[in-house]
C-alpha cells in the first residue's frame, strides 16, 4: 500500500563512502585504499598523533576535567587560538578587532555555517564559484542549501599543471560580487596549488571585481609542514582584498581528529562594525542546528595549541606526516619511470598534500580494482597517504598494466 513518502526517489550511495565500504569487503591480501583522505603510517594504519596522546592524558588528569555543554559559540580557547593558528598571531584583523569566529563541526560544518550567512545575507550574489575540479561534497553543500553554483577553469589536462590564465579569465568573467571558493592550500582532489606570484594575481583579480572569498582551509600544516606557509593566501588575502573574507577551518587531518569533528568558521570584516549582531546570527544558526558544539576534541585541540611544549610536539608530528607523503610520491613516481610507464609522472611530486590528481581515466581506475585491488576514487585521485614502503611498487606495477593495456594513455 502506498503512503505520502513512496514516490521518494532512491540517491546512490556516497561515491567515496561506497568505495570505502568496497574494498573493506574486498578479501584480497594485496589491497590498497588509495580513496579515503586520512592519513595512514608506514604500516598502512590510522596515526594517533604523539601531540594527541599527550594532550588527551593532561586534559584527563585535570581534577576540572567534565562532559559539560559548551557555550553556543563554543569552547572559547579553542576558538581564539584556531584563529591565531590560520590568521597569525599578528595579525590585523585580531588586533583591530574585525574578527567574527565560532566553532563548527569541522570542516563540512563550517562550510554549511558559511552557505547558510549567505543565502540569508548576502544578495549581491547567489552562485558560488567553485574551481574545477574540486571536492565534490563542496557542491552538495551548497546547492542543499538553495545556492546555485559554477565552476572556475584549474586544472589543466594536458599539461597536469594549473591553468592560471583561465583561472584568473573566469574571475574577471564572472559578474561583480560573485563568491569565489578557494582552496588555501593543497588542493582537493589535485594536490596542486598556485605559486605565490600566482596567488596576488588571483587576489589581484579577486579584488578587481569585488568578488567574495570564502577560503578552504582543510590541510594547514599537513601540506608543507609549516603552519605559516600553509596559510600564506588567507593571511595574503587578508592585507589585499578589501571586502569581508570567509574562511572554513578544519583540524581533521592535520591534528588527525577526524572523528571527532573539530573545526571553526571565521569571518574577518573591512572593520569592527557590526560584529555582535554577526555573532548572534552564526550562534543562532549553530543553536536551532546542533545546540552547541561537542567540546571533547575541541578540549584536545585547545590544549595543544596553547600549551608550547604540545604545540612544538605537533609542528613535529606535522613534519613527520608531510615528509613521509612527500616521500611516497617520489617512490611512486620513480618507480613508474623505472618500470618505463607510457606518459609523464612529474606531475605527481609537484603536487602537494594528502592527494594526487594521478590523470588515470574512469576506466584505467575501475581496472585498478577489479584486477588489482589498488582503490582509488573514479576521477583519477589518490590519497598518496596510504601509500608505504610495502605496497608502493606494487601500485606503480598496477598502474603501469592498466596503462599499458587500456586505450586512453597517459
Amino acid at each position: 500500500m502506498s503512503h505520502i513518502f513512496s514516490g521518494i526517489q532512491q540517491l546512490p550511495p556516497d561515491a567515496l563512502f561506497g568505495l570505502k565500504a568496497r574494498y573493506t569487503a574486498d578479501t584480497r591480501s594485496e589491497k590498497v585504499d588509495l580513496g579515503i583522505g586520512a592519513y595512514r603510517d608506514e604500516n598502512g594504519k590510522p596515526w594517533v598523533l604523539p601531540s594527541v596522546k599527550e594532550a588527551d592524558k593532561l586534559i584527563h588528569e585535570d581534577p576540572n576535567f567534565n562532559h559539560e555543554y559548551l557555550p553556543i559559540q563554543g569552547f572559547a580557547s579553542f576558538v581564539d587560538a584556531a584563529a591565531k593558528v590560520i590568521l597569525g598571531d599578528e595579525s590585523p584583523a585580531i588586533k583591530q578587532e574585525r574578527l567574527v569566529s565560532i566553532q563548527t563541526l569541522s570542516g563540512t560544518g563550517s562550510l554549511h555555517i558559511a552557505a547558510k550567512f549567505l543565502v540569508k545575507f548576502y544578495n549581491q550574489s547567489q552562485t558560488v564559484y567553485l574551481s574545477k575540479p574540486t571536492w565534490a561534497n563542496h557542491y552538495q553543500v551548497f546547492e542543499s542549501l538553495g545556492l546555485k553554483t559554477a565552476s572556475y577553469s584549474y586544472w589543466n589536462t594536458e599539461t597536469k599543471s594549473l591553468d592560471i590564465e583561465g583561472y584568473l579569465n573566469d574571475i574577471n568573467n564572472a559578474p561583480e560580487g560573485s563568491i569565489f571558493l578557494l582552496h588555501s592550500c593543497a588542493h582537493n582532489p589535485t594536490g596542486l596549488d598556485p605559486t605565490r606570484d600566482e596567488w596576488i594575481k588571483i587576489l589581484e583579480a579577486l579584488k578587481s571585481k569585488n568578488h567574495l572569498p570564502l577560503f578552504d582551509s582543510a590541510y594547514q600544516g599537513f601540506a608543507s609542514g609549516d603552519l605559516a606557509n600553509d596559510a600564506w593566501a588567507i593571511q595574503k588575502g587578508v592585507e589585499i582584498l578589501e571586502t569581508p573574507i570567509l574562511i572554513c577551518q578544519s583540524f581533521a587531518k592535520n591534528v588527525g581528529m577526524y572523528g571527532e569533528r573539530i573545526g571553526a568558521f571565521h569571518l574577518v570584516l573591512p572593520t569592527s562594525d557590526n560584529k555582535s549582531a554577526i555573532l548572534s546570527q552564526l550562534q543562532t544558526f549553530i543553536r536551532s542546528e546542533i545546540s552547541n558544539p561537542p567540546a571533547y576534541g575541541a578540549k584536545i585541540v585547545s590544549k595543544i595549541l596553547t600549551t608550547p611544549s604540545l604545540r612544538k610536539q605537533w609542528e613535529q608530528d606535522l613534519i613527520t606526516m608531510s615528509q613521509r607523503i612527500t616521500s611516497q610520491r617520489i617512490a611512486l613516481r620513480d618507480a613508474l619511470v623505472q618500470l618505463g610507464t607510457p606518459g609523464t609522472w612529474d606531475h605527481i611530486v609537484n603536487q602537494q598534500g594528502m592527494f594526487s590528481f594521478t590523470g588515470l581515466t574512469k576506466e584505467q581506475v575501475a581496472r585498478l580494482e577489479s584486477k588489482h585491488a589498488v582503490y582509488l576514487v573514479s576521477s583519477g585521485r589518490a590519497s598518496v597517504a596510504g601509500l608505504n614502503n610495502h605496497n608502493v611498487q606494487y601500485v606503480a606495477k598496477a598502474i603501469d598494466e592498466v596503462v599499458r593495456n587500456t586505450d586512453t594513455k597517459l
